[in-house]
């Protein structure tokens, strides 16, 4: 039987599956991680735009007019592949961050769920805020201020990082490990607060979609759907969060006594609408983002069920 596809006698859809064993704990890390990495290289150009306009502040005054401005002087100045400073940090840590986030959200839906296997949307968004709070800690705070100083460094006039490996070496080098966790407070609110919202509503979108029958297959098409739907509401419910967190982890950082001091210089000298600086990309890339990761995700979990079978 497969470790995945029965539990107390209860078939699962792909991503409901849970792991019997840590022997099974590869299943949740290889197709999460495969996932990751192919959105991570498809939409990392919008990251990089939204990155952007979050670190320019219009007290400097700003570089950009905006979203086309962004694009057009970054490749002017560096060619297209200047889109893509800072992928390296991001597609790294796609397995682990894909390890923690899937690995944690499974054995805490693994205690929730209800005598006949299922899981509800109000438990969902404490597992996903589960998750989300654990990948912050063990990787994406790392991860992020990492891709962060990246993209931050190549405004400079003199830019001083040669690649991902020179990049961490300096910045451990000149700021020791805390180095790489500036920011942590505003990157667990932010991953807490962006899995619990898009793992409740993606849940309680399947719940509705599958209705009296927990047996029923979800197209991908749907999957997809469903997963840019959660996406959007994660964007418009925690992007204050994530404008505070790229300030924190620039090379302007030392601007700030700590993440409450950053939010109220960003609300006193730029006003309520810059924590929403940088939406529109952001929109784009986490909506495209979170339908592939959950349908990639899911297609990958459906053929590995079927080569890697376990009792």
């Amino acid at each position: 039987m497969s470790a995945w596809a029965i539990r107390n006698g209860h078939p699962r859809g792909a991503t409901e599956m849970l792991c019997s064993s840590w022997f099974d704990l590869p299943l949740l890390v290889l197709p999460g991680g495969i996932a990751g990495g192919i959105e991570i290289c498809i939409t990392f150009p919008t990251e990089y735009v939204k990155t952007q306009l979050q670190l320019d502040e219009k007290a400097n005054p700003p570089r950009y007019k905006g979203i086309a401005d962004c694009v057009k002087q970054t490749v002017q100045g560096h060619g297209v592949k200047g889109l893509y400073r800072g992928l390296s940090s991001l597609v790294y840590g796609s397995i682990p961050k894909a390890a923690v986030r899937f690995g944690t959200f499974e054995f805490l839906s693994n205690h929730m769920r209800d005598e006949k296997g299922n899981l509800n949307s109000k438990r969902g968004l404490l597992c996903g805020l589960g998750a989300g709070v654990a990948e912050a800690v063990v990787v994406v705070c790392p991860m992020e201020t990492i891709k962060v100083k990246f993209i931050h460094d190549q405004c400079s006039p003199k830019p001083r990082y040669r690649g991902f490996f020179h990049g961490v070496r300096e910045i451990i080098r000149e700021q020791g490990l805390k180095g790489t966790y500036q920011g942590l407070t505003a990157t667990v609110l932010k991953q807490g607060s962006n899995q619990a919202i898009r793992f409740f509503v993606m849940t309680a979108l399947r719940n509705w979609y599958k209705g009296d029958d927990p047996n029923k297959v979800i197209n991908p098409l749907i999957t997809g759907i469903f997963g840019a739907i959660a996406g959007a509401a994660s964007v418009f419910g925690n992007t204050p969060l994530d404008v505070v967190k790229t300030r924190m982890q620039g090379l302007e950082a030392h601007k700030y006594k700590s993440t409450w001091d950053c939010a109220f210089q960003i609300m006193k000298y730029e006003g309520p609408i810059a924590f929403y600086k940088g939406t529109v990309p952001r929109l784009g890339r986490v909506c495209l983002d979170v339908a592939i990761v959950f349908v990639i995700y899911d297609e990958v979990v459906k053929v590995l069920n079927k080569v890697w079978k376990t009792d």
